[in-house]
């Protein structure tokens, strides 16, 4: 099951993709005091093409994972951690489908694509047992996270560098019937292919992941694990079109502005 946030006839709403029609929901599908996956459609239904997706969850936090694939490791010579690598990103960061990465105005810049897997919380997830993690997963989306090489260079931590608006394209929904220990992921800039692995290089799969964090920090409804990015990474300018898809998902497109053009939808 697809589940989308979309604009219609100026009302954002929740809503089940079957093939190319969107059936409303009534309220949302994040509700702790119910539990995961409570499902009530209002008898509305669109059509994909009438309809603006957004970003399918407004996540409190974006627990975010640093070389968190071999590949990657390899690449940036980095060691691999004991332990998974976590920083956050902020909520104002966060874009859907079809928006626009914003390129802040800096003196110097490198702005890359990283793309990643996400995880999408469904439960209240405290404490978690790996065992059990699966029943706090609401479902999986794509993500980008959207990096500016020479702050994270110069600030040794890495907030400044992963915060800015724009920096967080998600969607462009929630898949929610895909198992995601062992799908294809792949990033295309300007149409042509960057980054190519398979969950299955993660060196800290889901389960250790949201275990862990959860072990750190209480995860809401509709929070994101982003799980890492293979090898690949690179730059991206004003005028690209990145794009992230993974396998049993789907494609997250998004396009690329400077600062001084503004945003456009």
């Amino acid at each position: 099951m697809r589940i989308v946030r979309y604009a219609a006839q100026d009302e954002i709403k929740y809503g089940i993709l079957k093939e190319d029609t969107v059936l409303g929901l009534k309220g949302s599908p994040f509700q702790p005091e119910q539990g995961r996956g409570v499902f009530e459609l209002d008898d509305s239904e669109s059509h994909l093409k009438d309809v603006r997706l957004l970003a399918p969850c407004l996540p409190s936090k974006l627990v975010c994972l640093g070389v968190n694939y071999r590949s990657h490791a390899e690449e940036t010579g980095l060691p691999i951690p004991p332990l998974p690598l976590i920083f956050l990103k902020p909520s104002t960061a966060v874009i859907g489908p079809e928006e626009n990465i914003v390129l802040p105005a800096l003196p110097k810049r490198r702005v890359d694509y990283e793309a990643e897997l996400a995880i999408v919380i469904g439960r209240v997830a405290k404490q978690v047992q790996e065992s059990e993690t699966r029943d706090y997963v609401l479902g999986y989306t794509c993500f980008n996270d959207v990096s500016e090489r020479y702050a994270q260079r110069d600030d040794v931590q890495w907030t400044r560098s992963k915060s800015y608006d724009t920096f967080a394209p998600i969607g462009p929904w929630i898949e929610t019937e895909v198992t995601p220990d062992d799908l294809g992921i792949e990033s295309y800039l300007n149409g042509e292919l960057r980054q190519s692995s398979r969950t299955s290089d993660l060196i800290f799969g889901i389960d250790r992941l949201i275990s862990h964090i959860s072990g750190i920090m209480t995860l809401l409804t509709g929070d994101v694990i982003a799980t890492g990015t293979p090898s690949g990474i690179g730059r991206m300018n004003p005028g690209d079109t990145i794009e992230i898809k993974i396998e049993g998902i789907g494609t997250l497109r998004n396009y690329v502005l400077d600062h001084s053009q503004g945003a456009r939808f």
